[in-house]
């Protein structure tokens, strides 16, 4: 598991969405990615809505909500939990070191 997550996310960020298949091979990574890393981002965002989504065939997606209503996401189709996590530190704009 990385650190990548272990730190405040900007106050921009209003609402993190992960949305993926419960038992679909395609979004293995995704659900690995949140098992290793909700609690962390939990852990330094309290008051940050995470928003998981468990829907059986659906496409595995990260969605993030910034200040006025902008939005956006990115597909997770297939990629592993390292991939999932560097594209979501992309998304939220973090930098891994």
């Amino acid at each position: 598991m990385s650190n990548v997550f272990a730190r405040a996310l900007s106050p921009a960020v209003r609402e993190i969405r992960l949305m993926f298949s419960q038992s679909g091979p395609a979004s293995s990574g995704t659900r690995n990615f949140v098992l290793a890393n909700y609690p962390v981002i939990k852990k330094h965002n309290q008051d940050l809505p995470i928003l998981i989504r468990e829907a059986e065939g659906h496409p595995p997606r990260a969605i993030v909500r910034f200040e006025r209503g902008v939005e956006e996401s990115v597909e997770l189709h297939g990629l592993s939990s390292g991939e999932v996590e560097s594209k979501v530190a992309q998304l939220l704009g973090i930098q891994k070191k």
